[in-house]
């Protein structure tokens, strides 16, 4: 098994595109070394790094999230299976937070979304006269229960 894997192999490997490979190198979540016609070698254990990514962007982590989390884990050799038991601990609550917001939108979405709502006409008796406008933008109920 080789060493390092070229950026069409990762790509390959890993279900993320060439360019978002480039994006998150260029973010300093995953690295890359050159060779000496400067086309990028990625160690073999930047695939775990890239699948981490992906992971967490599927649960709707951001990319600051992942990048602080990803921070913490040593740059010059595989994470060991307690340094990823340790990133994940600190990630319970996040996840579990989203998880709630998953279930709340699941039970509410055939029928409103918490107001910030398109239709007052239609809302008055969950948010007469647009009172959530009082506790800020976007979808109150929702995401702030």
């Amino acid at each position: 098994m080789q060493d390092s894997l070229t950026i069409g192999e990762l790509a390959a490997r890993s279900g993320v595109a060439p360019s978002a490979l480039r994006y998150y190198e260029r973010l300093g979540l995953i690295q890359a070394e050159r060779t000496s016609i400067n086309q990028r070698r990625f160690a073999r254990h930047q695939l775990r790094r890239v699948s981490f990514i992906r992971i967490a962007q599927q649960v709707g982590l951001s990319l600051d999230e992942i990048a602080g989390a990803l921070a913490s884990l040593p740059q010059g050799r595989t994470p060991t299976k307690k340094d990823w038991a340790r990133l994940s601990a600190r990630w319970q609550s996040r996840i579990d937070e989203q998880i709630a917001l998953l279930e709340r939108l699941r039970s509410r979405l055939t029928g409103c979304i918490g107001c910030g709502c398109l239709s007052l006409r239609r809302c008055r008796i969950v948010n007469p006269t647009d009172t959530l406008a009082d506790e800020g933008p976007g979808p109150r109920q929702l995401l702030h229960e």
